[in-house]
């Protein structure tokens, strides 16, 4: 059974590694069979190409992860936040969490960026791995949570 600790740490390792470009270290918190996606909530901004993956696969998710960093600013700050597990599936532990991305900006804190972050972790010789990672982007303005469920946006 995986603890829910457990996700947070990693989780909490991963966006760590990642904004610090420590690809090796990113590298062993993922497994061989990882599926990474990112994307935006809208699909209609005007960096849609620099964000939209779809990857499988260890060697490709990496690749991707290393030239989408090379080409981000630095520093570059994700906070996960209230990351929870959200159930089981097959022997992956599915989890849930919010990031809050922030980049400096003449010498200020700059707020880059929110989104939902959902995935899966699961043990492995080694320790606990990311099998999967999906990021969705908001870009969609904020409105009435009622309008929204008025729309059958939910």
């Amino acid at each position: 059974m995986i603890a829910p600790w457990e996700v947070q740490e990693l989780i909490s390792r991963w966006w760590f590694a990642y904004d610090q470009g420590l690809f090796d270290e990113l590298n062993l918190l993922v497994s061989e069979d990882v599926h990474f996606t990112v994307r935006t909530d809208t699909g209609k901004t005007d960096f849609e190409e620099f964000v939209n993956a779809d990857v499988h696969g260890k060697v490709d998710v990496m690749r991707w992860q290393t030239e989408h960093r090379l080409d981000s600013p630095s520093p570059l700050r994700h906070n996960g936040t209230n990351v929870h597990l959200a159930g089981t599936r097959g022997e992956d532990a599915l989890f849930q969490s919010y990031i809050f991305v922030t980049q400096i900006v003449e010498g200020r804190v700059s707020n880059l960026s929110t989104a939902i972050v959902t995935g899966s972790v699961r043990s492995e010789a080694g320790g606990l791995k990311i099998s999967s990672l999906h990021v969705v982007l908001d870009t969609e303005p904020s409105r009435t949570l009622r309008d929204i469920v008025a729309e059958g946006h939910t």
